[in-house]
């Protein structure tokens, strides 16, 4: 399976993104520049953390209209598995790739630090490696985290199964607890947390990699044609 990782002016976590994927997945990646204009090479689409255009406007606002999110909603479109953490879930948000929209922690502070999530849902593409209702601890880094979307979209959401993983302990004040989305269709999922800084003991815990191994596994009986 080959990934992209997409780079913008100010991403800071798509060396991580890249490591999990190479080093601890052992799968093919490559960067891919925010003017890059097709993704048809790629199965998987990663939309690293940062603080792409420097957060100007909104976060994700400016990053929403670079030439590759053209691309990215192509490959969404074409059932791929797309994945925004932190900065990236902040993107397809603005993208409209997923409902909702982000707002300051309830701190209004920086949150850094590592926080156990539930798993709401394992029948996603993203997370059949974990059992339903485990808790698994993956870090946060963020100064807007909060996720909120009106009543009429979080029914939809719940209806639908949509929410994939919540804080055990609410560190930003998102609404419902909610920590990560999927969109209805399935291959596009959007979180906060950063589960490519979870991938291997030495960093803390690896709790993070079976999100990675879902995706290629899912991947893999999809597309892979066994003898």
């Amino acid at each position: 399976m080959k990934f992209a990782v997409i780079v913008f002016p100010g991403s800071n976590c798509d060396v991580d993104m890249y490591h999990a994927i190479k080093d601890e997945l052992g799968e093919q990646v490559e960067y891919v520049w925010h003017d890059t204009e097709s993704l048809d090479e790629f199965d998987g689409i990663l939309l690293p953390g940062g603080f792409s255009y420097g957060d100007y406007l909104r976060t994700g606002a400016i990053a929403r209209f670079s030439k590759v999110m053209q691309a990215v909603v192509k490959a969404a479109e074409a059932g791929k598995p797309i994945l925004g953490v932190c900065n990236g879930f902040q993107i397809l948000l603005e993208a409209g790739l997923l409902p909702g929209a982000m707002r300051r922690n309830e701190s209004l502070s920086f949150i850094c630090k590592p926080v156990e999530l539930k798993v709401e849902n394992n029948q996603t593409i993203f997370s059949t490696a974990y059992s339903l209702g485990e808790t698994i601890s993956i870090p946060v880094a963020h100064g807007e985290g909060n996720y909120y979307c009106d009543e009429e979209t979080l029914a939809a959401l719940k209806e639908n199964n949509q929410i994939v993983f919540t804080y055990q302990d609410n560190p930003n004040g998102s609404l419902e607890d909610i920590a990560g989305i999927i969109n209805e269709k399935g291959n596009v999922l959007g979180m906060m947390p950063h589960p490519e800084r979870a991938v291997d003991e030495l960093l803390g815990g690896a709790d993070g990699l079976k999100l990675f191994q879902s995706i290629v596994r899912s991947w893999r009986e999809a597309n892979v044609v066994k003898a």
